[in-house]
């Protein structure tokens, strides 16, 4: 799934957003106390803090959220992996003759399922792969259990082939429901309105200065603009900079020890 914004435009907005809030706080407390711009302004400290705490306890809680479902998606991969593994082993356990038809489909059914998150984030697409990806799941469970009453076939073939079969259909519905699992859209524009918020109330307090710090002015919202972006890219894995090819190589090694 993409991002409701793409990551680099959001953060070019944010960043650019975030300086301009840095200048009108500091106008703001210099039109409103002429006089003061060189001292000491009202103690606002309290709701200063309770602003910056709110933005980084917000970041921190979204961070730790895609940091946390990154590595899910990356242990389904592996559980995949070795679902679909461990059913092609036990295909051993069925009369020979339906073997080879059964292994035909459980090589495509692999290359369907590669097939489907190299075209994401394209939604469209991956669709239409994980469609045809359903009907070779639908035929390799009709012909395995058709197999299995073969009077060649293993006696425990059913016991042990159809649990692990379900396990493989089962992982790949949980992977296209992980694929919906991201946090509301309001959490990314709660975090654009503290963001200029949060700006707003450095340039007010950065009045206290005579002269701009142009090193705090751009490194603040610099630093932010970074982790945030960062973020989105690991919330998204298949859409940005951060991927799951890594983790998709178990896949791939399935598909060579499939011969």
């Amino acid at each position: 799934m993409e991002p409701p914004i793409p990551p680099f435009f959001y953060s070019v907005l944010l960043l650019l957003g975030m300086l301009a809030m840095l200048e009108i706080g500091r106008r703001l407390a210099v039109r409103h106390h002429p006089a003061e711009s060189g001292a000491g302004k009202d103690n606002l400290e309290t709701l200063e803090a309770a602003v910056f705490a709110l933005f980084g306890l917000l970041i921190a809680f979204a961070f730790s959220g895609a940091a946390e479902r990154f590595q899910e998606k990356r242990m389904m991969v592996a559980e995949e992996a070795n679902a679909i593994g461990t059913a092609y082993l036990r295909v051993d356990l069925l009369a020979a003759p339906a073997q080879p038809q059964i292994r035909d489909w459980f090589r495509a059914y692999v290359d369907s399922r590669l097939e489907t998150y190299r075209l994401l984030p394209d939604m469209k697409a991956a669709g239409v792969e994980m469609e045809k990806s359903k009907k070779l799941q639908e035929q390799i469970w009709s012909a395995a259990n058709t197999a299995t009453r073969l009077p060649d076939s293993h006696p425990s073939a059913a016991l042990l082939l159809l649990p692990a079969l379900n396990s493989m259909i089962d992982i790949s519905t949980t992977r296209a429901m992980e694929l919906q699992n991201h946090p509301p859209r309001i959490v990314y524009w709660l975090l654009f309105a503290l963001g200029l918020l949060s700006s707003l109330l450095a340039g007010y307090r950065m009045a206290v200065r005579l002269h701009r710090s142009w090193l705090h002015m751009v490194v603040f919202p610099l630093v932010t603009v970074v982790v945030i972006y960062v973020m989105i890219d690991v919330e998204y894995p298949r859409f940005g900079l951060i991927r799951l090819k890594g983790a998709d190589q178990f896949l791939v090694e399935v598909r060579h020890s499939m011969k």
